[in-house]
C-alpha cells in the first residue's frame, strides 16, 4: 500500500522534560515544509533524535486536526501570518486545545521562544498575544468549534465526510471521523515462532513496560506504553515481535497459506502481513516478498532479517510488470506459478487516517481515479502468475468503492478465467481497528 500504516511510528503524549532544544521549534519547521510541498515529512520526523515522541505527537496532531486549527486560527488573528509564523501559531494552539498534560505557560513560552529564533521580535510578540488569548478563552473557544459544521469540527475534507455518509450513512460517516481523529496506539503481534506469550509478558515486565491486551480478529496483540520505543522493546533484535495494525491481517487471513505452498506477497514492504504468511506456512514452502520502491524495500530487507526466516526471498520488482517473481519461482522449481498471491496495492488510505493523518487533505477525485487506473493495472500484471486453482487477494487500506468492489467488478469480466469467492470490508472504528478491505479471487483449474 501507499504510506503503509505498518510504516509508521504512532505519536506519544508525554511532553518531554525542559532542555536547550526547543521541540516547537522542531515541530514547527516540519509543518512549515509540508503546508507548502503537501507530502508527510517521514524522513524528517526519522532524523528528529531528540525528544522525537513529543515532536511525533505535535506534528501529527496539527497535521490530523488541520481545518479546525485554521478556523481557530481566523478567529483569534483575522490577518493570515507567514508561512513559519503560522506553523508555530497551529503547534501553539493544539497544545493548548488538545494536549492536555502539557502546562498552558510551557506551551505559551516555548513556543514564543521558538517564534524568537525564526522571526522577528514582533512576530514573537504576535504569537505570544494569539496564545495567550487561546489559553485564556479556551472553554469558549472550543464550545463554539462544537457548533460548527462536521467537516470543521471533525478536521476533515467536505469532500470524503459527504461521500463517507453517501456510501455508508451519515452516522457511520462521523463515527469514521471520530476514529480518524484518535491517536494511533503501537501494536505489537507476537512472533509464536521465536517466543512464547508468557515469556514475553515476562521479559517486558522484568523492563518496566506494561503492555494492554488487543484482541481483535481472531488474534491476539499487545499495546506498547506511549513514549516507548519500539527497537527498546525485548526481543527486537530478535525477531520476536512486528509492528502490525490488526487490520492489516485481514488480508492474509482471506488468503489463508498452506504448508508447502509458493507464495507471493507483491508489495510487500514494510513487511509485517509476509512475516505473518511466513510464520503460516510453517517452514515449508516459499514466499517471495517483492516491492518496486527502492526507500521501502531497505526497511522490508530489515524486518526479514530480523525475523530470520529461511522462507522469504526478498525482491525488486513492479507489481504490475513482475517479471522478477517470475524468475524467482523459476529460480526454486516453479514453472506453473504461484499456489497463492497477496496484491496489496497502493491506494488512497481513507481507511488508516488514524495513523496517516495527511492522506485526508491529499484527497481529490482525479488522484482517486489514478490510483485505480494503477490498481487496475497491478491486479492484472500479477494475477498473470497465479497457477490455475491458484488464490489471489487483492487488498487495500482504502473505504472507497472505487478502489475496491467496484474495481473487482470492472476487472472480473476481462478475466473470466478468475471468480470472485469472498470479500471482507471493515469500516474504521468497526471492529476496534483501522479499515481495510480484501477479496478472495481463485483462478480455474483445467478441466481434469
Amino acid at each position: 500500500m501507499t504510506d503503509s500504516p505498518e510504516n509508521v511510528a504512532p505519536e506519544t503524549v508525554p511532553a518531554p522534560a525542559p532542555s536547550s532544544h526547543n521541540t516547537r521549534g522542531t515541530a514547527a519547521r516540519i509543518l512549515a515544509e509540508w503546508l507548502v510541498r503537501g507530502d508527510f515529512p517521514d524522513r524528517q520526523l526519522d532524523a528528529v533524535a531528540t525528544d522525537h515522541a513529543f515532536v511525533m505527537e505535535m506534528v501529527l496532531g496539527v497535521v490530523r486536526w488541520r481545518r479546525a486549527l485554521e478556523w481557530l486560527l481566523r478567529k483569534l488573528a483575522p490577518r493570515p501570518p507567514d508561512r513559519p509564523v503560522r506553523a508555530l501559531l497551529l503547534v501553539g494552539l493544539y497544545q493548548l486545545l488538545w494536549m492536555d498534560d502539557v502546562e498552558p505557560y510551557a506551551a505559551v513560552n516555548e513556543t514564543v521562544e521558538a517564534a524568537k529564533a525564526v522571526a522577528s521580535r514582533h512576530a514573537a510578540d504576535f504569537v505570544n498575544a494569539v496564545l495567550r488569548r487561546a489559553s485564556r478563552e479556551r472553554a469558549d473557544l472550543l464550545a463554539e468549534l462544537e457548533r460548527q459544521p462536521a467537516g470543521v469540527r471533525l478536521s476533515h475534507p467536505d469532500a470524503l465526510l459527504q461521500r463517507w455518509q453517501k456510501n455508508f450513512g451519515a452516522e457511520a460517516a462521523l463515527g469514521i471521523c471520530a476514529w480518524d481523529n484518535q491517536r494511533a496506539e503501537t501494536v505489537l503481534r507476537l512472533n509464536t515462532a521465536c517466543v512464547a506469550s508468557d515469556e514475553f509478558r515476562r521479559q517486558l515486565a522484568a523492563a518496566g513496560m506494561v503492555t494492554q491486551p488487543l484482541q481483535a480478529l481472531g488474534r491476539d496483540f499487545l499495546v506498547l506504553p506511549r513514549g516507548v520505543r519500539v527497537s527498546a522493546v525485548p526481543g527486537y533484535r530478535e525477531g520476536w515481535f512486528v509492528v502490525q495494525d490488526p487490520a492489516t491481517t485481514l488480508a492474509v487471513d482471506l488468503l489463508a497459506p498452506r504448508r508447502g505452498e509458493r507464495v507471493l506477497d507483491a508489495c510487500a514492504a514494510p513487511g509485517g502481513k509476509a512475516l505473518l504468511i511466513a510464520e503460516l506456512l510453517g517452514g515449508q514452502g516459499l514466499l517471495v516478498a517483492m516491492d518496486v520502491r527502492t526507500d521501502r524495500l531497505g526497511r522490508l530487507k530489515t524486518n526479514v532479517e530480523r525475523f530470520g526466516s529461511e522462507l522469504i526471498r526478498v525482491i525488486q520488482g513492479d507489481a504490475a510488470s513482475p517479471e522478477p517473481a517470475r524468475q524467482a519461482l523459476l529460480a526454486a522449481g516453479g514453472s506453473e506459478g504461484f499456489d497463492a498471491i497477496l496484491l496489496d496495492v497502493p491506494c488512497s488510505n481513507t481507511g488508516v487516517l488514524r495513523r496517516r493523518p495527511d492522506a485526508r487533505w491529499r484527497f481529490t477525485p482525479t488522484r482517486l481515479h489514478k490510483l485505480t487506473e494503477t490498481q487496475y493495472r497491478i491486479l492484472h500484471g500479477a494475477a498473470a502468475l497465479l497457477r490455475p486453482g491458484g488464490r489471489l487477494v487483492y487488498s487495500t487500506c482504502s473505504i472507497e468503492p472505487e478502489e475496491n468492489e467496484q474495481l473487482i467488478a470492472r476487472w472480473l469480466p476481462a478475466h473470466p478465467e478468475f471468480r470472485l469467492d469472498a470479500t471482507r470490508k471493515l469500516l474504521p472504528g468497526a471492529a476496534g481497528t483501522d479499515g481495510a478491505f480484501a477479496a478472495l479471487l481463485t483462478r480455474a483449474a483445467p478441466p481434469a
